[in-house]
């Protein structure tokens, strides 16, 4: 038999490779391995649990079974931890599964253990696959299990930064829009989400001085529905014709629904604000941190087009931070804001109050009265 034939330029990283077909993996349903030095555990997430895969991990797990929770989760469910835990589940019962993972009421009823490293890399890869935060694990031999996709723990950590070094560019065409005429669309492909990211470029901005930029994570109820409940839509437009109105910018549209939760887990933090909680214990009670957006892929979509200084336009202090820690030069930043309604002030209140955005409410009432 002839040695297999090595193609330069075609020779894919393991990495990349195994966590995107994880990634596919998971989002489809089916359960993936993931291997630690020389231990190794079976994963599924919980809103993928039914009565055929419990069972399967009931003969596989031989009672060793657990459900791992992120920290938000369990203190939500009255085992407040500063990190993740698990559940011990002696047998697959799915009713008391979902009242851990799911259920706004439920409440904790068995000993919390510390997460292990296999633990946390099951957590690390949901978090990639944009699903409910919440895995069914257990142990498994290295060797165990053929027929499913093995993963490296490390392969899952090394992950993020690998998608932002290896973005490119796939396309580029002019795209006029309403007030901005001179406008052209950059497709990258890469970076965070399941999609690709876009750079939108209006006008002719100086590359040789600090250029205006925004980045902004897609809010499709807002952007494109004109949700009350946000201001996303009103700062995306509002930027676009500053930009236009001015020497242009840049505007990065960057695929991160529900600051990085995915569209699903921000309907399901919806139902929740509908029931009284605010934007962020919404998210705690599904498992979430405050925040869980990465916007180092955001630096190297600027350097690619040619841009080492920003006024970046943001109110969150987070994206300033990001920007300068991956050598960008953040000479200014601009507040923008959208309008006050009766349906987003607790929205813009938490945000300014919980996560320490810079919103003026002095400023967006001067602008509902206008």
């Amino acid at each position: 038999m002839s040695p297999p034939v090595e193609i330069p330029g075609l020779s894919f990283g393991a990495t990349r490779t195994n966590v995107e077909r994880a990634i596919s993996e998971l989002r489809s349903g089916r359960p993936v391995v993931i291997g630690y030095e020389n231990q190794a555990i079976i994963v599924i997430g919980v809103e993928a649990l039914d009565a055929e895969i419990a069972q399967g991990f009931s003969a596989i797990g031989n009672g060793l079974a657990r459900l791992v929770l992120p920290a938000p989760r369990l203190t939500r469910i009255g085992a407040p931890r500063s990190c993740a835990g698990s559940i011990a589940l002696p047998d697959m019962d799915l009713a008391r599964i979902e009242t851990l993972a799911l259920k706004i009421d439920g409440r904790i009823d068995a000993p919390v253990a510390l997460a292990t490293p296999l633990d946390l890399a099951a957590l690390d890869l949901l978090g990639l696959t944009l699903v409910l935060p919440a895995a069914i694990v257990a142990p498994v031999a290295r060797e165990a299990l053929p027929h499913l996709l093995h993963v490296e723990k490390e392969d899952i950590a090394a992950f993020h930064s690998l998608q932002a070094r290896t973005l490119k560019v796939v396309g580029r065409a002019p795209v006029p829009l309403e007030g901005a005429p001179e406008t052209e669309f950059v497709v990258f492909r890469g970076g965070e989400g399941l999609r690709d990211q876009v750079a939108v470029i209006v006008g002719k901005p100086d590359l040789s001085r600090p250029v205006p930029v925004r980045l902004h994570s897609a809010c499709l109820t807002g952007d494109l529905f004109g949700s009350l409940k946000c201001d996303c839509g009103d700062q995306l437009r509002d930027t676009v014709q500053r930009m236009a109105d001015t020497s242009g910018g840049i505007l990065l549209y960057l695929d991160q629904e529900g600051r990085g939760n995915g569209i699903a887990n921000k309907m399901r933090a919806y139902q929740l604000q509908s029931q009284g909680f605010d934007t962020y214990e919404a998210d705690a009670a599904l498992g979430f941190d405050l925040d869980q957006r990465r916007f180092d892929f955001a630096a190297e979509m600027l350097r690619q087009l040619g841009v080492s200084a920003v006024e970046i336009i943001t109110n969150n202090p987070q994206k300033i931070a990001a920007l300068k820690a991956a050598g960008i030069e953040v000479a200014a930043d601009r507040r923008v804001l959208g309008r006050p309604t009766a349906e987003n002030v607790r929205y813009l209140a938490s945000k300014r109050d919980r996560a320490g955005h810079f919103i003026d409410f002095d400023a967006l009432a001067a602008r509902a009265s206008d």
